[in-house]
């Protein structure tokens, strides 16, 4: 670590954490955070599976293989093959598509789908291990985290995308890692992803969301090799004077990035998805399906309903009148509705035009009222329904709360693969691909892994 400590100051912030990327090793892992990362992968491919032939993954691939160029890597759940930052782009878009991916408060966003696809489209490149991939993962996720957590929250509330921008440094650090680069080339590997780093959350509801994933997994995937090929830049780009954390947001606190998280691992706090919806509609959804089912409520039974939630989600998730499916995603109001009508909201069918505009979804959703809060975690929710006989009822939840088991956490990760993969791969092979990464460890060519994943 070059004597670099946890005392360093904000002056070498960015080279503080290029030497914890570049010196993680396999065996400083815990058995947890080891499955952890292999269920982070498992998830990953799923999503990437499922949305592999969304329209959006349809025109990257169409433009990226017209202009051709060495096949280097795999398209999940597609049969071309591509250079290394084509493949980190289309398969980074495909596996956010569908906004299933997993999230880490930390940053505030989606990590595993900014540094995966390029880390995996260059460990297939080179032929790496699935240790190799499992160590460099860690390091990128936990990279990303540190410079997250430094820059809470003004600059998600800014209206930056922070998987994009802040995932541009984790990709970086990953793929740097996996290179083998040394301090010096990490730093410049993150000074050339900084200088990169975009995405705004205005794209929310677009095609462009999916894409700024692709863009952070294509972009750290360049910056690192670049800054192998002796590629200069700065290597202080965090923390310097117009450097990223003072022009893109009002806080800046070198002190979190530094700080030890929970279980020494920013991975420990991992969050899975289990509804295909912004993770900001999370908790109001599982306040709905258990008000529905506690009270054996139907729609017709809702007189008004009060969402208090922070008042920070309304830059990120209310889109008041949803006309497709996208844009549901993206709709606490829809969302909530959804629930309380017993509609399957991880059922990726329904997200669709049709209920977008169906009228008891609509009627329902147009009772939704909201009393926002201030200072509350961005993934806490209250609903109170106020019912056509005068009853009152309601819910709390937070859905920033870590899974106590990841066994049981793995059981139902495994569940909603099956769900996702089978119908794209047949239920053999998805089978197949699950003990493979079940057995991360333990494969020696992860191009093994990838073949399985095409189409």
């Amino acid at each position: 670590m070059d004597g670099m400590t946890e005392n360093s100051t904000r002056a070498d912030l960015t080279r503080v954490l290029a030497g914890k990327a570049s010196a993680l090793g396999f065996d400083e892992l815990p058995v947890p955070v080891r499955e952890l990362a292999r269920q982070c992968v498992l998830d990953y491919l799923g999503v990437a599976l499922a949305g592999a032939q969304d329209p959006l993954v349809q025109i990257l691939l169409d433009e990226t293989a017209e202009a051709g160029g060495s096949p280097q890597a795999s398209i999940i759940g597609h049969s071309e093959r591509l250079p290394a930052l084509s493949a980190a782009l289309v398969n980074g878009a495909a596996a956010h598509a569908l906004d299933y991916d997993d999230v880490n408060m930390a940053i505030p966003g989606h990590p595993s789908v900014a540094i995966l696809p390029g880390l995996l489209a260059l460990a297939e490149l080179k032929g790496s291990s699935g240790r190799e991939v499992i160590t460099t993962f860690v390091a990128g996720y936990e990279t990303a985290c540190r410079i997250g957590a430094a820059l809470q929250p003004g600059h998600y509330n800014l209206g930056f995308h922070s998987t994009s921008t802040v995932g541009s440094f984790g990709a970086a650090a990953a793929c740097a890692r996996l290179l083998g680069l040394d301090t010096e080339a990490t730093s410049m590997a993150l000074g050339i992803a900084g200088t990169q780093a975009a995405g705004l959350k205005s794209q929310f509801g677009t095609m462009c969301k999916p894409f700024h994933a692709g863009k952070a997994a294509q972009n750290g995937l360049l910056a690192a090799r670049l800054a192998q090929r002796g590629f200069s830049s700065r290597t202080d780009i965090v923390e310097c004077v117009q450097g990223f954390a003072l022009t893109h947001g009002p806080d800046f606190a070198p002190e979190a990035a530094l700080a030890t998280p929970e279980a020494g691992f920013h991975l420990v706090a991992n969050l899975f998805k289990y509804h295909a919806a912004c993770y900001f509609t999370h908790a109001p959804i599982e306040c709905a399906r258990r008000l529905r089912d506690e009270h054996r409520l139907i729609p017709d039974m809702v007189a008004h309903i009060t969402l208090r939630i922070d008042a920070s989600c309304d830059r990120v998730c209310n889109i008041p009148v949803p006309v497709d499916g996208l844009q549901s995603k993206f709709s606490l109001r829809q969302t909530v509705a959804m629930a309380l009508a017993g509609v399957d909201t991880a059922s990726l069918g329904a997200y669709s035009v049709e209920n977008a505009g169906d009228p008891g979804l609509v009627r329902l959703r147009e009772r939704v009222k909201f009393e926002w809060q201030q200072g509350w975690p961005q993934t806490l929710c209250e609903l109170e329904l106020e019912l056509v006989d005068g009853r009152r009822v309601s819910a709390h939840h937070d859905a920033g709360l870590r899974a106590d088991n990841i066994s049981q956490q793995g059981e139902r990760l495994v569940a909603k693969f099956d769900a996702l993969v089978a119908p794209v791969l047949g239920a053999p092979r998805a089978r197949e691909v699950r003990e493979m990464i079940s057995g991360l460890d333990d494969v020696t060519d992860i191009r093994s892994l990838a073949r399985l994943v095409t189409a």
